[in-house]
Formats: C-alpha cells, sequence, structure tokens
C-alpha cells in the first residue's frame, strides 16, 4: 500500500495555522538584560527612554571665545565692536559654556590686534566684525536627547548608533530578548561526522552546520545535538530532551516514507502533530508539531529540501520569538517632503524617514548635526546627495539605501505635523498591537503638517492652530487650506499649554509680560507650529513688543527640548504643555486649554495604519498612557469631529 502523508497543505495556510497554534500554547519571547555593549543586534524587550540629556551640559560647538552675545550687538563689517580681555572666555570645541556666556564666535572670526596673537589671546581686545546671536555655536542641553524621551519602541533591532544613543542617555544596561533556542537533531544510521575521508555509504552530516548558520543569523542560537540512530526508543529520547531545553526542535531526517523513516510517529508519541506533508516541492515531506510552547519541525534530511523548510516554516517562529523581522538592504527612489540644501563642496548623506503614501514612497530629512545621533536611530534610509549639488526641493526623486526592508515602509504610518510625546506613546501601542506596522514621525509644526497633507505626503498630523478672529482652533484654518475639502478632522485631546518655568517659580513668572524685564529670558517653538501662534496671538493681544523678550527668537522643534532648556537654566521660561513641564520636574503656569486635533487625509483614510491608529486612540490603554502623561483632557479620541467633502 502507497504510504500516505497526513496532509497536503498550502505552505501559507501551514504556516499561519502552526504559528496561531504556536500563539495559543503560550509561545512568546523571554527577556533578559544585557550591558548596552553587549547589546548589538538584540532585540528591545520594552520601550527604551532617555535618563538623562545630551549633551548634558552646554557645549562649545567650536573653537574660539565665548562671551554674552549682548556684547556683540550692532557689530558689522563698518561698525565693528571691541572685546575688551576679561569679557570672553577662550574655548575649545566640546568646552562647557561658561558662566555668563550664551554664545561662542569662531576663531576664523576673531581679529585680533597689531602685535597681537593666539599666544596672546586672553589677555588682549580683539575686535569682531559681526554680530552672534544669544546660543550661537553652542550646542545646548537636550540637542541631541531630552531626557524621558523615547529612544527605541519595543521589538527594533537594537543598531550600534541606538547604542551610541542609549549611553549617552545615560542607559547603561538595555532589556532584550533572549535568543530563541533551537535545537538541531540529527537521524540515521547512516549519517556521519564530516571527515576528510568518508568511507562508502557514509552520508557526512552537514545539515545541523546549515541550519545553525541560518537561524544565527535571525537572532537565535542553535545547538547542534549527537547524531542518532535510526532506533525509535533513542529517538524519542533526544527529542524529549531536545523539547525540555528548546524553545524549538528540528529532528532531521526520517520525516518521509522510508523504512526507517519514524519521524511522525515518535513525535507523535510526545506532542501535537499538525501537518504531516506541506505542498512545496522540494520540502514536502515536513512535519510541523508542538509540544505546549515547544515548535517541533520535522526536517527532510536532502539539505536544499530542509533549507526550503527552515526559511519558510522555522524562520517566522524565530521572528515571532524575536518581533522582529530580518533587516535586508536595498535602494529605492523617494519623494521628498521637504527641501534639502546642501553645499556644493561635499557628498552628503542624509537620514530620512521613510513611509509610503498612496502610491509613492516619501523621505523626510531627519537632523543633520554632526552630533545628532539619534536621527541615525531613527533614519530608515540614508539619501546621497552628490558633490557640487545644491540638494534636492520639495518633491523631487532622490535615491535612498534602506535601513529596513522596503515591503515594511508600506506598513508604516507616515505622520508629519506638530509635536506631542502623545505620538510616541501612539507608536507603541500600534507595534504592541500589530508588530508588523510601525510608526514614521517628524516634527514640523501645525502648518507642516497642513502642507504634507495637500501635497499627499502623510497618512495623518497632529494641528491645534488657534484662530485670532473667531478664538477656536483648526477648522478656519482647514476651510482655508482644504476648500475642495477631502481631509478628515479627528478629535485627539484637550491639552493645558502654558509657561514652564523653574521648581517653585521663583521669578514669579506668571505671563509672557512679565518676561518682557531686563534680566529674564525665553526659549520659543519653531514659527509655523501652534505653539509658536499662540505666543504670538497672547504677545499681540497684552500688546507686548517680542522683541523686548530676550530669547523669543530662541526656537525649538519639541516641547520636550523647550522643557530641557528651561531645566538647565538656559532660560527662565517656555512655552510649552504640561505633561513636558512633568517630565522635568518643572513648575507650570496654565495659559490655556488647547484643541489637539489629528488631520486625516481621505486617500489614507482606509489604510491598517489609519485604522489601527483610530483604534489606538479609542483604547484603555491610550487612556491610561495620557492619563500617566498629566495634562491631558480625554473626550472622544479617533472620533471624527469633522469630514470636510
Amino acid at each position: 500500500m502507497a504510504f500516505d502523508y497526513l496532509s497536503n497543505t498550502p505552505l501559507e495556510q501551514a504556516r499561519e495555522a502552526f504559528l496561531a497554534a504556536l500563539r495559543e500554547a503560550g509561545m512568546e519571547p523571554r527577556c533578559e538584560t544585557v550591558r548596552v555593549g553587549e547589546a548589538l543586534g538584540r532585540i528591545t524587550a520594552r520601550p527604551l527612554y532617555a535618563h538623562i540629556s545630551a549633551p548634558h551640559y552646554h557645549a562649545c560647538a567650536m573653537d574660539g571665545i565665548a562671551l554674552d552675545a549682548k556684547l556683540t550687538f550692532g557689530a558689522t563689517a563698518t561698525t565693528p565692536v571691541t572685546i575688551e580681555a576679561g569679557s570672553y572666555v577662550v574655548v575649545d570645541t566640546g568646552d562647557p559654556l561658561p558662566d555668563g556666556c550664551d554664545a561662542v564666535v569662531m576663531i576664523e572670526n576673531v581679529v585680533f590686534g597689531e602685535g597681537d596673537g593666539l599666544d596672546a589671546l586672553g589677555s588682549c581686545p580683539v575686535t569682531l566684525y559681526a554680530a552672534s546671536t544669544p546660543w550661537e555655536n553652542v550646542r545646548q542641553i537636550g540637542e541631541d536627547i531630552c531626557a524621558g524621551e523615547m529612544l527605541l519602541t519595543s521589538n527594533v533591532r537594537i543598531e550600534p548608533a541606538a547604542m551610541g544613543a542609549m549611553l549617552a542617555a545615560g542607559i547603561q544596561e538595555v532589556p532584550v530578548i533572549a535568543p530563541p533556542v533551537v535545537g538541531i537533531i540529527p537521524t540515521g544510521d547512516e549519517v556521519v561526522a564530516p571527515s576528510a575521508n568518508p568511507n562508502p555509504g557514509d552520508v557526512m552530516e552537514f545539515n545541523s552546520t546549515i541550519f545553525s548558520g541560518m537561524v544565527a543569523q535571525w537572532g537565535a542560537r542553535g545547538i547542534a545535538y549527537p547524531i542518532v540512530a535510526d532506533e525509535p526508543d533513542l529517538i524519542k529520547a533526544a527529542l524529549q530532551k531536545a523539547i525540555d531545553e528548546c524553545d524549538i526542535v528540528l529532528l532531521n531526517a526520517g520525516s518521509s516514507a522510508g523504512r526507517d523513516d519514524y519521524s511522525s510517529s515518535i513525535i507523535g508519541e510526545l506532542a501535537d502533530v499538525l501537518f504531516h506533508g506541506i505542498a512545496i516541492k522540494p520540502g514536502k515531506p515536513a512535519i510541523l508539531a508542538h509540544a505546549d510552547a515547544t515548535a517541533i519541525v520535522g526536517v527532510p534530511g536532502y539539505p536544499v529540501s530542509g533549507i526550503i523548510v527552515v526559511e519558510e516554516l522555522v524562520r517566522p517562529v524565530v521572528e515571532e520569538l524575536l518581533g522582529c523581522k530580518t533587516v535586508h538592504d536595498a535602494e529605492i527612489d523617494a519623494t521628498l517632503a521637504r527641501p534639502c540644501t546642501s553645499s556644493l563642496k561635499h557628498e552628503e548623506f542624509v537620514r530620512v524617514r521613510l513611509g509610503q503614501v498612496g502610491d509613492k514612497i516619501v523621505a523626510t530629512p531627519l537632523s543633520r548635526g554632526a552630533g545628532v545621533v539619534t536621527s541615525f536611530v531613527k533614519a530608515d534610509g540614508i539619501m546621497r546627495i552628490p558633490q557640487n549639488s545644491e540638494g534636492f526641493e520639495a518633491g523631487s526623486t532622490a535615491r535612498v539605501r534602506l535601513l529596513r526592508p522596503a515591503d515594511e515602509l508600506a506598513r508604516s504610518l507616515v505622520v508629519i505635523g506638530s509635536h506631542d510625546p502623545l505620538i510616541d506613546e501612539v507608536a507603541q501601542l500600534v507595534h504592541e498591537r500589530w508588530p508588523e506596522l510601525s510608526v514614521a514621525s517628524t516634527h514640523v509644526g501645525s502648518m507642516g503638517g497642513i502642507t504634507a497633507a495637500k501635497r499627499g505626503e502623510s497618512h495623518c498630523g497632529g494641528i491645534h492652530l488657534l484662530d485670532e478672529a473667531t478664538g477656536t482652533y483648526n477648522e478656519p484654518y482647514l476651510e482655508k487650506h482644504f476648500p475642495q475639502g477631502g481631509v478628515r478632522q479627528v478629535e485627539c485631546v484637550f491639552r493645558q499649554q502654558g509657561l514652564m518655568v523653574a521648581p517653585g517659580n521663583p521669578l514669579g513668572i506668571e505671563s509672557l509680560a512679565d518676561l518682557a524685564q531686563d534680566g529674564r529670558s525665553f526659549v520659543n517653538r519653531q514659527k509655523g507650529s501652534g505653539t509658536r501662534i499662540l505666543s504670538d496671538y497672547l504677545c499681540k493681544q497684552d500688546g507686548i513688543d517680542t522683541g523686548a523678550i530676550y530669547g523669543y527668537d530662541h526656537e525649538e522643534f519639541t516641547h520636550t527640548a523647550v522643557a530641557a532648556i528651561v531645566e538647565s537654566g538656559a532660560a527662565d521660561a517656555g512655552m510649552g504643555i504640561y505633561a513636558a513641564a512633568k517630565m522635568y520636574g518643572l513648575d507650570f503656569v496654565p495659559v490655556c486649554e488647547e484643541q489637539y486635533d489629528l488631520l486625516v487625509p481621505d486617500y489614507a483614510w482606509d489604510t491598517p495604519m489609519v485604522q489601527a491608529l483610530l483604534e489606538v486612540l479609542a483604547s484603555d490603554a491610550f487612556r491610561a498612557r495620557i492619563e500617566a502623561l498629566g495634562g491631558y483632557r480625554l473626550e472622544n479620541p479617533g472620533s471624527v469631529r469633522r469630514h470636510y467633502e
């Protein structure tokens, strides 16, 4: 009688059913803690938050002289300013910014008196032919990383740049997914250890070496057990030992219909056999089973068949236990979401965030600062700007080398708009619930979010734009910029905006008017952001000359960056949200409760990423995280306030 396999199941069906059975049996990643220096290539087990800011002190960014920027005001090519000895400090790149100084003048721009030279610097007057602005050539606290910011979500692979970012952020140890252990049991009377002089009939056992190498590439640890003869009791004992010691067991050979092919019956004595026979060639004799949460795969003995089975059916289990896909290298063409200029002198490599919006890949350049290591952590690709090129205009096409698989880009939620820490929490919740999805967010302000939506370059973006005429948020702007409709205004949160000040509010700051006094300083948000519009509106409403507020044009791109500057003492106050003030232990002077919505274009509405976002916004988990952050009020997050048609 001809041998009949138990099944002839299509590959995709078998793979999904195998994984589903393992999940139901309780298979899940194991966690361990390692030193950052040992974390390369490992997978994060939990989201990582910065312990300290980087830089953790105000650092001089150039060789030159440090001074109070006010001393240089008015200096021009025709009206130079002389700085007396004792009014400046000689500094080198990386030095802490001296007390009383808020700017550094490059040594190339310092003019010495006749007969003076570098040896006399510090003891002689110098002349400047250009004014400095506050914090020019200074790397301020939190320029790269702000304490409390999320560096990485869970279930992402740790790259060298991420290791540097962790150390810069004060992280010494990192919780990672323990490597899945894959046990490989070679069987067969004719199978022998590799030898330079095999006898006739000896089949050298090298499959375990191949399979160990394959799983190692994916982040697992292979254990090759001794060769087992074709005796059922010996095979059963070896299989039980491997089940007790491993997450995945590969029983190699004996899965077909030969005289000594015992694998199916032996596996059936110790485990639940799901499939014996997969509709693939080569590899049909494969067996899929599980003993509780331990995966068992009967692998055909022929090497090519075995490789196919391990690639198609074992790799998904390894990735399930790691919560992460293997990173591949490739190049694609991407459309730039905003201009990216460059000097003509260099070939430049720019880190970009990537996401697929409609039928095009959208690239958003990240910070290009030499000290901003987190831009490499966040980058999805590297864009090259050739030498002698001025860069690329918004909407132009550029070649990008991928730092993650291209198919992941189609599953990435592209968020371009106003900053709020809740976006990071949304990213974590989306990734927890749907590991195949990710969030690529770029903070360009509310108006930048509107522009991205108009150009078809984002799935959504945060907006909180106050209309001076009506005192309402967002609707007047959306009516103006989308007269033909095509977008939805989605409710997110109401949040407290106000002035972040030092603990105890020692200067008694209660309003922006208090900052117009001499000796007080401010740190602002970038033009086009909703927070900057609010600051401008309040100054206009109260008749405050913004030029009288020292540092009013000192711009940062996130609420946490503003909080870090205030916490460091470099500014007495900054406009921002309560959650950022709480994160940094600052006092908070409430100004208003504002409406923070999400702008979702119609073309993105039905995408899996946007629907996942809406589900997260409406979840209890999101509510719990928002309440923990503080300073927010929720009504019906995820609901549509208005559809502009």
